[in-house]
């Protein structure tokens, strides 16, 4: 077991940043030798940090503040006394089983920050008390995944056992792990490990399942799984699960997850139309009448339509998922309603069941219905009816037991006139409709949004971002989201990949395409504060401010992009640290 903090020190850079923020003093993080593993400020990491109020935590292992260095009593006998710079210590011991590993040290050289924590002392020390107990409950969470190792052969001979296919690969697309059933599906041994694997998404789902290609050296096979994060072991990888699409084709519906997690939670916002969406959600999922659901591509209409699913009590029954817009027409029909074996050349020899019938009993969502083939409307038109589906090539009548939910974002009565939509088939469709607005309209749903995609993409990319910038937060809601919801999450998705480690999405990650009204508003401010009549010192102020600003975006704000500035600017970096927190930068 490890019993060095400097095992995480990674996460503790994170913590350093944050105690930093808040505190805006010196912070240190070192062991219990006092050596110094991560923080801000100028010691080097792999110094020892200095300090009385540090050496008295090693003995009492209990918070230590010396609220005037010099003066009082632990000072006493310091050599380095008469030329301390210091005005505030604090130091808190981090504890892990009873026995100190490491410490947290903050110093503050400045008295109008030390005013201002002796103004909240015990909220900050609290505070600080928290984060050295979350600094100890991460190098638990450590050493219980080492632990973990152990039982990775354990863990292989479990999905030996399991009646579906397990395969892990890394991020090349190498196979790291296979079980025995995904050896028997693909015909090979495990010389396999080690060699590339291929998936090709079909863009076709079952419930939570999504069809694939799965190529292997020569062997290529059609089956349905999904595809997991696993990070388990220490390993940065994925999982795929998978069974034979064989199954389905043979009429076994066993295979439909029928699992829905979307629920009215997922629905995120504050204004008031997405808060009447989730109550007119509340009222209508018991219902058995179809739903028609309309809006702009991207406003999340699928999402409404899984959330009425959860909420019904067809929740454990299927909710399978067809994009008319996707699947080639001239395949739309066998998708639909399936086929019997010799329906047509090309057919699968066992036949195949549609996707009407794969749903019986539970949710089928049309997504995209208005691209759907004049022709069929009139078969969609015969099972909104009849509650009846036939096969392609049969003449036998499945009953079905179905909830229909249409999408849409094209103009249904438009399409009507110009005659490439049924008038009956819209009225039919229409029973209960839902018009989704474009994310412009309701504008107070747009931070709550972003704040839940960066929490999403923190999980995905690993990364700890916790705040908005401002200015990004006032350029977000001044622009028009043509392509809304969607949209949205391709920025924060491109503004993560941008970003370094700083907790913070800043302005420096924004795409171009966002960027270009802000700088037309920020034109007509700088001439406004160019015709102002202001006086040499605070014109001087004003450009060091804005060097420093632009200085940090450039080189970080970490201690080394700080020390780069200083060097730049001809200071001192604790010079630095004074005008950054003189402009309240």
């Amino acid at each position: 077991m490890k019993t060095d903090l400097l095992v995480i020190k990674d996460e503790l850079k994170k913590y350093a940043k944050t105690i930093s923020k808040l505190f805006a003093m010196d912070v240190g993080i070192c062991d219990k030798n006092l050596i110094r593993i991560t923080g801000s400020g100028p010691q080097k990491i792999g110094e020892k940090i200095r300090g009385r109020a540090n050496k008295k935590t090693l003995e009492t292992k209990e918070t230590t503040v010396i609220l005037n260095p010099r003066e009082d009593e632990i000072c006493s006998g310091c050599s380095e006394k008469d030329c301390c710079l210091e005005v505030l210590e604090i130091s808190t011991p981090i504890m892990y089983e009873g026995k100190l590993i490491g410490l947290i040290s903050l110093v503050s050289f400045d008295e109008n920050q030390k005013k201002r924590v002796l103004e909240n002392l015990k909220n900050y020390l609290d505070f600080v008390e928290q984060m050295a107990e979350l600094i100890s409950i991460r190098f638990i969470e450590y050493n219980e995944s080492l632990e973990k190792t152990e039982r990775e052969n354990v863990l292989t001979t479990i999905l030996n056992t399991i009646q579906k296919g397990v395969l892990r690969f890394n991020s090349e697309g190498i196979i790291t792990s296979i079980n025995n059933f995904a050896l028997k599906k693909i015909e090979s041994d495990s010389r396999i490990l080690g060699k590339k694997i291929q998936l090709s998404s079909q863009n076709d789902f079952l419930m939570e399942e999504e069809i694939y290609k799965l190529k292997v050296q020569e062997k290529e096979l059609t089956v349905l799984g999904k595809i997991l994060p696993f990070e388990a072991f220490g390993k940065n990888e994925k999982i795929f699960i998978f069974d034979d699409m064989n199954k389905v084709n043979d009429g076994i519906r066993g295979l439909v997850e029928t699992s829905n997690s979307v629920s009215l939670e997922n629905i995120i916002g504050d204004s008031e139309f997405t808060n009447l969406l989730r109550e007119r959600i509340k009222h209508v999922a018991p219902s058995k009448s179809t739903v028609l659901i309309t809006g702009e591509s991207g406003t999340g209409k699928e999402l409404v339509a899984r959330a009425l699913h959860y909420h019904s009590s067809r929740r454990n029954a299927p909710f399978v998922v067809i994009n008319c817009a996707a699947i080639p027409e001239s395949l739309l029909e066998s998708e639909l309603f399936g086929y019997v074996r010799g329906a047509f050349t090309g057919a699968d020899k066992n036949g195949r069941m549609g996707k009407f019938e794969l749903a019986n009993g539970g949710v089928i969502f049309l997504d995209e219905i208005g691209d759907m083939p004049l022709y069929l409307q009139a078969k969609i038109l015969r099972v909104l009816q009849e509650r009846k589906v036939t096969r392609v090539g049969s003449n036998r009548d499945i009953e079905l037991d179905i909830r229909i939910i249409a999408a849409t974002n094209v103009d249904l009565e438009k399409k009507i006139l110009e005659k490439e939509f049924r008038e009956d088939l819209y009225y039919r469709l229409k029973v209960i409709p839902f018009e989704i607005a474009p994310l412009r309209d309701r504008r107070e749903d747009i931070l709550p949004i972003t704040k839940n995609l960066i929490k999403k993409y923190n999980r995905i990319t690993e990364k700890y971002i916790s705040f908005i910038d401002i200015e990004v937060e006032k350029l977000f809601l001044n622009y028009s989201w043509p392509g809304n919801i969607r949209e949205l999450e391709n920025v924060v998705e491109f503004m993560f990949n941008l970003s370094d480690n700083s907790d913070i999405l800043s302005l420096s990650t924004v795409p171009e395409k966002l960027l270009e009204n802000r700088r037309i508003n920020n034109e007509i401010v700088v001439e406004k504060k160019e015709s102002k009549d202001v006086s040499y010192m605070e014109d001087f102020q004003v450009v060091e401010k804005s060097y420093i600003e632009k200085a940090l975006k450039i080189f970080g704000r970490d201690t080394e992009g700080k020390k780069k500035i200083a060097d730049k600017m001809g200071i001192g970096l604790t010079t630095l640290y004074r005008k950054i927190q003189k402009y309240n930068i």
